[in-house]
């Protein structure tokens, strides 16, 4: 009986020792893997865990969402401002333990597809504007301040002063959503057990699909629809021991099985939405650029990719010299290339001389040009190669705004103007402002029906 017992005893003590030192070796290849790494942060703690390092999240569209923005430049067409509503997720699918089947961030992952894109897209806020209308709320209070002193009718005030219209209206916006989730398209496997041990192997396939579709903000005309599906397919294998050898019971279960990532895939099906949608508005033939897209992630980001050659024929990516980007606003980067010299440096104060000649215009409280701006930008141009010449900027004659946001926005436009005569193959140096509103001048100086004179520019090829 104490034989039984002692031999009974150590059975489970090897058993409960053989479980430990599987648990000891399986912490052991925790602690050693090469990406989970631990460091004690303090002393007296214990370790903690420290995985690999954060990354761009990347996807197989980067190279042609980075191919699509250089031929928006490459088009030479106006800037346009994009804005994004919901893109919810209408499948509907949940689960009490794990939540949400699909990713509640659609939105965000066209916001991010827009900023991929780049070129003139300019992306309006309009998904949580919460703290900007917070801070409108404050200015109409007058308790908004940035710490100067602004003049206000001839008084000097702590608070913002707010004229109205610094909010850039949306040319367009985009909405939609997440429609379907399909599971087991369909499926397969075997499984072959003798005496409770057997291995066990089994493929699925399951899709998604997005419809989204790109809004004009004025007419509420929608432009375009598109609808997207994509399939996903995932594996699963193992094998089992489940008996009884003698008195002792065995239940060892290994395998592995691995599926591509769901939600990476629906981003990546709502970028390329998001590329064909503004390929619609800007009237571009997105196929040349949709060739580049890969069938795996690359190692470069669409902004690391940005500025080289469309695609050829044959799929190759010649480097190309991207445009002169636009002086900041308000750095003290001259239109003459001078560093020391800067947008103000070169207003002659005065009267605004008088004549006539080319005009470039812009919308209320808008740095982006006018749509007949870009055939007066080709006129100026093929002038320019004869000497030089003279341009008026004009702007509605409702903009009334107080002298420094009046110098802001008149920066950002002219900054708009050299970008776009860059764009044709006139150099920063070769424009200069010869005519500008002096800090205390506050009159408006009209230039037709519903228009004024901002500034005067002169352009030498």
């Amino acid at each position: 009986m104490t034989m039984f017992r002692q031999s009974t005893l150590f059975r489970k003590f090897s058993a409960i020792g053989g479980m430990t030192a599987m648990a000891l070796a399986l912490s052991g290849c925790t602690i050693l893997h090469p990406g989970l790494a631990s460091q004690r942060l303090a002393p007296g703690e214990v370790p903690t865990p420290i995985g690999t390092p954060v990354r761009d999240n990347r996807s197989p569209m980067e190279a042609a969402l980075a191919c699509f923005g250089d031929q928006l430049v490459a088009q030479n067409g106006p800037r346009r401002v994009i804005a994004v509503g919901d893109v919810k997720d209408y499948t509907g699918k949940y689960s009490i333990n794990e939540g949400n089947a699909i990713t509640q961030g659609g939105a965000l992952m066209v916001y991010s597809a827009l900023g991929k894109i780049g070129g003139p897209l300019a992306i309006a806020e309009r998904f949580d504007p919460t703290i900007a209308e917070r801070e409108l709320g404050y200015t109409d209070r007058r308790q908004l301040g940035d710490g100067d002193v602004h003049e206000v009718n001839g008084n000097r005030v702590p608070w913002l002063p707010y004229f109205g219209g610094s909010i850039t209206r949306s040319d367009y916006y985009i909405v939609g959503g997440i429609t379907e989730l399909n599971y087991d398209i369909r499926s397969g496997g075997g499984e072959i057990e003798i005496n409770n041990v057997g291995p066990k192997a089994r493929v699925f396939t399951e899709s998604v699909a997005v419809d989204l579709r790109i809004v004009n903000s004025r007419s509420l005309e929608v432009i375009k629809t598109v609808s997207l599906t994509k399939q996903f397919t995932g594996y699963e294998i193992g094998a089992n021991v489940f008996r009884f050898f003698g008195t002792t019971l065995f239940d060892i279960n290994v395998g592995a099985k691995g599926q591509e990532p769901l939600q990476l895939g629906v981003r990546t099906a709502l970028e390329e939405a998001t590329m064909k949608l503004i390929a619609a508005v800007a009237k571009v033939d997105p196929s040349t650029c949709m060739a580049q897209r890969l069938e795996t992630i690359p190692d470069l980001t669409a902004d690391q990719l940005r500025g080289r050659a469309l695609a050829k024929p044959a799929g190759q990516i010649a480097p190309v010299t991207p445009p002169a980007p636009p002086p900041p606003p308000s750095a003290a980067s001259a239109l003459t290339g001078q560093q020391v010299t800067t947008l103000n440096d070169l207003t002659s104060a005065g009267a605004a001389p008088s004549g006539a000649m080319l005009q470039i215009g812009f919308e209320f409280g808008d740095t982006a040009l006018m749509g007949n701006a870009q055939a007066v930008l080709d006129q100026i141009v093929q002038a320019a190669a004869k000497g030089p010449v003279d341009v008026m900027i004009i702007a509605r004659d409702t903009e009334n705004w107080d002298p420094a946001k009046r110098d802001s926005l008149l920066d950002g436009r002219l900054a708009a103007v050299v970008s776009a005569l860059a764009n044709r193959g006139i150099a920063p140096a070769g424009i200069s402002v010869t005519w500008r509103p002096d800090k205390a001048d506050t009159s408006i100086h009209r230039d037709g029906p519903g228009m004024q004179e901002i500034a005067r520019i002169q352009i030498r090829k």
